[in-house]
């Protein structure tokens, strides 16, 4: 069956970095569009960033575009999102999407928590 689990997330002060990855099995990863959705505390879901299923093409929410940037790497089924300059508003639960569009199914890891605080 289909599995994310999301790793990476901490606590980092404003202006930092940090560097988050998805790991995914039970499905053909180089073959689906991957994306990263957060939730804020208090706040319903955000999409963050979304990558074609060869890499070639990335998308990005405005709030995030020029820090964020979301890669993959096919070989290990692993979705990344290097994420710098972080904000305190940036604070959330990063959580990892597979979106099939045929069935209209999505699958989510358990999520990973992104705290950026002085």
């Amino acid at each position: 069956q289909v599995r994310l689990v999301e790793s990476g997330g901490g606590l980092v002060q404003p202006g930092g970095s940090l560097r988050l990855s998805c790991a995914a099995s039970g499905f053909t990863f180089s073959g689906f569009y991957m994306s990263w959705v957060r939730q804020a505390p208090g706040k319903g879901l955000e999409w963050v960033s979304s990558i074609y299923s060869d890499g070639t093409n990335t998308v990005y929410a405005d709030s995030v575009k020029g820090r964020f940037t979301i890669s993959r790497d096919n070989a290990k089924n692993t979705v990344y999102l290097q994420m710098t300059s972080l904000k305190p508003e940036d604070t959330a639960v990063y959580y990892c999407n597979l979106y099939i569009y045929s069935s209209d199914v999505s699958y989510w890891g358990q999520g990973t928590q992104v705290t950026v605080s002085s």
